[in-house]
């Protein structure tokens, strides 16, 4: 079996997905955290790999960057070949001061001005909610772990270099802790299909502060957050 986008055998793909935008960073987790991990998908590009941690299997696919990437990976993984559960791993900018590099965030809603939700099912709410119960995993492990996250909405952006700062005024009224590009459409694809979708970030840079991290240490640094995430895969 295939798809368009996804060239691996159902067979190879876990229940549990860990999805970072990168290629690169699907390469260094499975690299360095998986046993036996295997190359599974390279269709444009977009590395996925299956192995096992701690015994388990569980496999790493990148998303590419953006609403529609994602929704389109995320979708055929959940839709055809039955994954439950989908975590996003990525990157994000701080819109709080409280937010230092590095910290990491799991998201417990999902703001966006996107019309993702509307266009591929009707939905035209702009807060979108990840699987409670797959959260609580997140947050368990995070605390076995001994790593502290911050809990909050994630502003989803379609829009990466912007002319306009008008739109800091709603994420601030949003609550909007931080800034992605990609778990309001992960969640929407989850509320569609029945399945389970979360998203955990780790801070690269800020609105508030000058300091920003390296391309090498967001693809090779933000190891809390893969920690976390791999243990609520199993949990």
């Amino acid at each position: 079996m295939s798809t368009p986008h996804n060239s691996a055998d159902i067979k190879d793909i876990a229940k549990t997905v860990l999805m970072p935008g990168d290629p690169l960073r699907a390469k260094f987790i499975a690299e360095n955290f998986l046993e036996d991990a295997k190359l599974v998908n390279n269709v444009r590009g977009i590395q996925g790999y299956t192995g096992t941690w701690k015994g388990t299997p569980v496999t790493v696919m990148a998303s590419g960057m953006g609403m529609p990437s994602i929704g389109i990976y995320s979708y055929e993984l959940f839709k055809f070949y039955d994954v439950e559960n989908i975590i996003r791993v990525g990157s994000a900018g701080a819109y709080s001061a409280d937010l230092k590099l590095f910290d990491v965030v799991v998201a417990d809603s999902a703001y966006s001005e996107s019309t993702y939700a509307k266009e591929q099912c009707g939905n035209t709410s702009d807060i979108q909610y990840p699987s409670e119960e797959l959260n609580a995993k997140i947050i368990a492990s995070a605390k076995n772990l001994g790593i502290e996250t911050h809990v909050g909405c994630l502003h989803s952006s379609d829009v990466f270099y912007r002319e306009s700062k008008d739109y800091l005024k709603t994420v601030e009224e949003k609550g909007c802790l931080a800034v992605e590009m990609e778990s309001f459409a992960l969640f929407s694809n989850a509320k569609v299909l029945g399945k389970h979708a979360a998203c955990i970030v780790t801070i690269s840079d800020s609105f508030v502060s000058p300091e920003e991290t390296t391309p090498e240490q967001r693809e090779q640094s933000f190891t809390d957050m893969m920690k976390i995430a791999l243990d609520a895969a199993i949990a």
